[in-house]
């Protein structure tokens, strides 16, 4: 019986951090991610609580993305919980499965209600590599733990948006001293001020490979604080924490309203720079935004350099996903593919990464070619959050203008070549640009059967491959709908 309500009481503080959650990632990560959780046992000596994910896949990149707000969750949610443990469920480690993360249930990557084929042997699976979250850390005692060995300077592809962050970080971490400390460095989530912050890590270790650092995330410094604060370990929490020759904090807007532990991190940063050691924040504001924030703090995270990273632009994300690609990928993912990744995924460069690795990663495991229409099906949610709602209208009047053709030849019967293929054009646009179907696409052309949309759209396809004329229509014609 007591098993028995310790699994209950398990359960019910479950559902209270996974609503939590859902709140704080959203609709979509969160039925994606964190609702195919199946809690395992807990066991009380060690303080560890298992939690299992169906396939390898996914239970790496949780582990990636989400280990530091998970395990914060549950030592909040219950303070015997020391550790999380992040893992495929037992039971499914012998079972080869097919699915992505994140499919439904029992969904099959072929057409379901035809016939069984059989699926080809896929090859070894190799995907580009992501940007972290900040869920990896250095620990107290482990100097040089955590720091992803993908994520360097030489990784990071530099645009007109983010060469100042990274000339900045790159000061940060040569074997001279810099003329500035702390570096702050402001981004949106997912632009690649975590990238920079492991690579500060990798090349002050290569310049200096005595020196000891510390990287964490704030939500990580509070865990570390509060554990400190109920051991009775301050003293040796504040000595430890100052002996490091570089302090790195990630997302420190996540210590808002913690007041103990702005005094500690304000006195550390004193203590710190007093010594000439070095300091890099990152948050997705500039320090006077962070609401309750003590004065004296704000003042300190901006007595350095502020650096902002501007959100990728076009050029930028085509550069990301080439050198992605160049570096990674053994599959062939077509530059009509490319493009329309770099256009449509343009909220965060980790957005753009995660469809880019979620594609290949399905294309290996199927065995099937990338494409467009693959793209389409398979990314369909981060493409319609991306997106901005362009409509088919839109799209028509657009290409009519360009060609010089009437707007009722989008809707007309004629075969002549001067109209078709601008109706072609736009039906292709219609499918990249737009979430509507086949068969809505084709009444919004006259009424014309789903097969004549499909057939128009690999056409297209296949034009922009072989003629540089028509490839560079598509692309004016795309800059004019999404500027």
């Amino acid at each position: 019986m007591m098993e028995d309500q310790e699994a209950l009481d398990l359960a019910a503080d479950w559902a209270d951090i996974s609503q939590g959650l859902r709140k704080d990632l959203g609709q979509q990560l969160h039925s994606q991610w964190i609702k195919p959780i199946q809690l395992g046992s807990f066991c009380k000596e060690t303080g560890t609580l298992d939690l299992f994910l169906p396939t390898e896949f996914s239970a790496n990149w949780v582990a990636d993305r989400f280990a530091d707000r998970l395990s914060l969750a549950w030592k909040i949610a219950r303070s015997e919980v020391r550790h999380v443990r992040i893992s495929v469920h037992p039971a499914r480690r012998q079972m080869p499965d097919m699915r992505l993360a994140g499919a439904p249930a029992g969904r099959r990557p072929a057409n379901d209600g035809a016939p069984a084929m059989p699926v080809p042997e896929p090859g070894p699976l190799t995907l580009p590599s992501a940007d972290l979250s900040g869920s990896e850390f250095v620990t107290l005692g482990q100097p040089s733990i955590g720091l992803d060995p993908s994520l360097t300077f030489a990784s990071f592809v530099t645009g007109a948006g983010n060469v100042l962050g990274c000339n900045a970080a790159q000061r940060m971490a040569a074997a001279e001293k810099p003329q500035f400390s702390p570096l702050y460095l402001k981004a949106a989530t997912g632009q690649g001020k975590t990238h920079l912050l492991h690579a500060i890590g990798h090349a002050f270790l290569a310049a200096h490979p005595r020196s000891r650092i510390f990287y964490c995330s704030a939500e990580r410094f509070m865990v570390e604080f509060v554990q400190a604060l109920r051991q009775n370990q301050m003293l040796e929490f504040k000595a430890r924490l100052r002996g490091f020759d570089l302090l790195m904090v990630d997302d420190i807007q996540f210590i808002i309203g913690k007041a103990s532990a702005q005094e500690e991190l304000l006195y550390t940063i004193d203590a710190l720079l007093n010594e000439g050691k070095r300091l890099v924040f990152a948050a997705d504001r500039a320090p006077q935004a962070l609401d309750g924030v003590e004065q004296r703090l704000l003042s300190r995270l901006s007595m350095g350099l502020v650096a902002d990273i501007q959100p990728a632009d076009i050029e930028l994300r085509r550069s990301i996903l080439e050198h992605r690609l160049a570096r990674f990928a053994p599959t062939d993912v077509p530059a009509d593919v490319v493009e329309f990744l770099a256009r449509t995924i343009n909220r965060n460069v980790r957005e753009l990464v995660g469809g880019l690795n979620k594609l290949i990663a399905y294309a290996q495991l199927t065995g099937q070619k990338v494409s467009l229409q693959l793209a389409e099906e398979q990314l369909t949610d981060i493409l319609s959050a991306n997106r901005r709602r362009i409509t088919i209208d839109e799209i028509q009047r657009t290409v009519c203008q360009f060609y010089r053709v009437d707007r009722t030849e989008m809707a007309s019967k004629r075969r002549a070549r001067a109209v078709v293929r601008p109706r072609q054009v736009a039906m292709y646009l219609a499918k990249v640009l737009t979430p509507r179907s086949y068969p809505e696409i084709g009444r919004k052309f006259g009424g014309r059967d789903h097969s004549t949309v499909i057939h128009a759209v690999r056409l297209i396809e296949d034009l922009r491959t072989r003629d540089a004329d028509m490839d560079g229509d598509v692309r004016t014609l795309l800059r004019q709908l999404e500027d």
